[in-house]
């Protein structure tokens, strides 16, 4: 009999209560914040209520002061008195009335006829003279004459010099006798001046009073403050001819949120219940955001080691790995396990060898060797591992392996050789063909000469001189000398395979090459110069690839001048000079018709030709050999006066190497 299985009966789910505190905190938010706006919106009324006031009073001295202006300066224009009596009215009027700074007198046609500075401020227009500050008070005038009473001219801006200045307006009023218009009577008054007129000192204190234009931009302000720009007032002082724009800025900022003790209490417990719950809101979501970020980072983190091509390993303090990635298990051969926590010997022979010392450094090679017992070269680059503190718990290391560059360089090496060979083998084959040319020359005569020996000795007169068989056996050996000095140039050509760089003269460099070079010259029809600096300086070369590219150099010209006439013979010159900078430059130069525009962004392009018989290796292999030197190979065209290409030069540069001890203990005797 089975027993029945009883459910537990379903169990209401618990009240929300976090909902009910967050109903509870809304409600006193607002309440708090409706209150504190209230009070807020109360006293910025009764502030900006104040500015108002104040602008309107001062707005309304304002006009009171200039209507006194300019009572008085119409009455100076209706005085008849003469010119001594004019101007000391007019001093005691700059006197009494600060803001007027200069008055003047003008005849009908508006020339300054007299004027008088106010002795308190500095003269008005001694920086830029009246005539070129004159078109506003022009019009004031012709307003004046209009209107039959004073008017006021624009703004306008009087330099005083050191970058100070004043803003200034004018007030024009006309002088009629018996209704003719006899002169004008011009007042210049300071806004500045007129505005520090009108404040008291509590006044500036606490506002910043200006005037301003019609787009807002400040004219002359007054009041030590900077205005907050919350409480502002406006308003427009209407004078004859213009209006002035009254600004007025208070220093005071919007109303705390404190207006007495009571409602500080309760805000202050509300906003520190309120500030409570947001600060635990904003700690729950800062480090919700932190987990967040430390999971992309950790994400990130892996994704940059394993997707790293160069072998990442991290060391504490005492030797022992702590970290790597996973090229650099696949570097040596091992898995993570086999080399956290363990020393650097499964991997690093040397130190195996030398446990006590560094096992790594910036920037070295060193060798590693693999799980499978393989060799290999690599670069390591090593920096300090800091903590959060500064503090250094170990070394954080990188590992380059150098074996694929070590192959690229091997295979580099044996193309370059191999290049380096079928130039050679190239040179080699054209001189083959000048051999059977030159060497037609001796053989001829040996023949002659032997063919003639014999028919003097089977002379049956016994005619026979012994000097003449003594000839003709000398002229032998000569001709067999000269077919061997041939022989010997290309087989000491062909046969130099050593690759060291030993000082040498330049002068043996280039007769060690003449011979080949003068067996195509003359083939060519071309005759050989060589200029070679006394004493002959030394350079530090290899040898033969040094005589490789002068013969390239030399056969390409020679070359180039089989295609054109010349006008005189054809002529290759080879110069040798020292530069004075530790260089010594080798030019070999010719007749020909130069290396046109189209060629040269080519001409060292290995396999270019514009032979059909070339194979393009010459000129390129020669700059190789050239910069493997620590030297430069180029070229340049030869002009005449008119312009006319008259050959090409190609040269290079080598280094130069220290004369022998003897040849220069005996060049520095000659020169004694």
């Amino acid at each position: 009999m089975s027993t029945p299985t009883l459910s537990a009966p379903s169990l209401p789910a618990p009240p929300r209560r976090w909902l009910w505190w967050t109903m509870l905190i809304a409600l006193i938010a607002v309440a708090q914040t409706w209150l504190v706006w209230l009070t807020m919106d109360f006293q910025a009324s009764r502030q900006q209520q104040r500015v108002d006031a104040i602008t309107a009073e001062l707005a309304a001295q304002l006009r009171h002061r200039l209507f006194i202006d300019t009572q008085r300066l119409a009455a100076l224009a209706d005085s008849t008195q003469p010119s001594g009596e004019w101007r000391r009215e007019a001093a005691a009027l700059l006197l009494s009335q600060r803001e007027l700074l200069r008055v003047e007198r003008r005849d009908a046609s508006l020339k300054v006829i007299g004027a008088v500075d106010n002795p308190l401020h500095k003269p008005l227009f001694s920086v830029l003279p009246r005539d070129q500050l004159d078109f506003a008070t022009q019009s004031a005038c012709i307003a004046a004459r209009r209107a039959g009473e004073p008017q006021y001219s624009q703004s306008y801006f009087v330099p005083l010099g050191n970058g100070l200045g004043e803003e200034v307006m004018d007030l024009c009023a006309a002088q009629v006798s018996d209704a003719h218009l006899t002169g004008y009577l011009v007042g210049s008054i300071s806004l500045g001046a007129l505005l520090e007129s009108v404040e008291s000192p509590d006044l500036a204190r606490n506002h910043e009073i200006s005037f301003v234009e019609g787009d807002g931009t400040r004219i002359v302000r007054t009041g030590s403050p900077h205005g907050a720009g919350v409480f502002v007032a406006d308003r427009v002082v209407g004078v004859p001819g213009h209006s002035l724009q009254l600004h007025v800025d208070s220093a005071a900022g919007r109303p705390g949120v404190i207006p007495n003790l009571s409602t500080a209490l309760v805000l202050g417990l509300s906003l520190l219940l309120f500030g409570v719950v947001l600060v635990l809101a904003h700690d729950m979501r800062r480090r919700s955001r932190a987990e967040r970020a430390l999971g992309e980072s950790l994400a990130f983190r892996k994704a940059m080691e394993d997707s790293v091509l160069a072998g990442l390993r991290a060391r504490d303090m005492q030797g022992r790995v702590t970290f790597v990635n996973q090229a650099f298990c696949d570097m040596v051969g091992y898995t993570p396990g086999q080399l956290l926590g363990r020393g650097e010997e499964r991997y690093w022979p040397e130190v195996a060898a030398a446990p006590g010392g560094r096992p790594g450094s910036q920037g070295q090679e060193a060798e590693f060797v693999s799980n499978a017992g393989r060799r290999f070269p690599v670069m390591i680059h090593e920096s300090p591992l800091l903590d959060a503190d500064g503090r250094q718990t170990g070394w954080i290391c990188t590992a380059l392996d150098l074996s694929a560059q070590r192959r690229i360089e091997d295979v580099s090496r044996l193309q370059q050789e191999r290049l380096q060979a079928t130039a050679r083998l190239a040179t080699v084959g054209e001189m083959a063909s000048l051999l059977s040319h030159e060497l037609n020359q001796p053989l001829s005569a040996i023949t002659s000469f032997a063919a003639g020996s014999i028919n003097l000795m089977n002379d049956p007169q016994g005619a026979a001189e012994p000097p003449l068989l003594l000839q003709a056996m000398e002229r032998i050996a000569e001709q067999s000398e000269r077919a061997g000095r041939i022989i010997r140039s290309v087989q000491d050509f062909v046969r130099r395979r050593e690759h060291e760089r030993l000082p040498i003269e330049a002068d043996l460099l280039v007769e060690a090459i003449l011979p080949l070079v003068r067996m195509q010259a003359r083939r060519s029809s071309a005759r050989v110069e060589v200029h070679v600096a006394q004493p002959a300086p030394r350079v530090l070369c290899d040898r033969t690839m040094i005589e490789q590219v002068l013969i390239n150099l030399a056969r390409n010209g020679i070359q180039a001048m089989e295609s054109c006439v010349q006008e005189p013979e054809p002529l290759l010159r080879i110069e040798v000079f020292p530069l004075g900078n530790g260089l010594v430059e080798f030019a070999v130069v010719d007749r020909g018709p130069g290396v046109g525009e189209e060629l040269r962004a080519q001409i060292f392009t290995p396999f270019f030709t514009t032979r059909e018989e070339g194979m393009g290796l010459g000129l390129s292999l020669c700059r190789t050999v050239i910069e493997q030197h620590g030297g430069s190979l180029d070229f340049d065209n030869l002009l005449d006066a008119t312009g006319r290409v008259t050959g090409a030069r190609f040269r290079f540069t080598l280094t130069a190497a220290p004369r022998r001890r003897a040849q220069a203990a005996s060049q520095e005797g000659h020169d004694a």
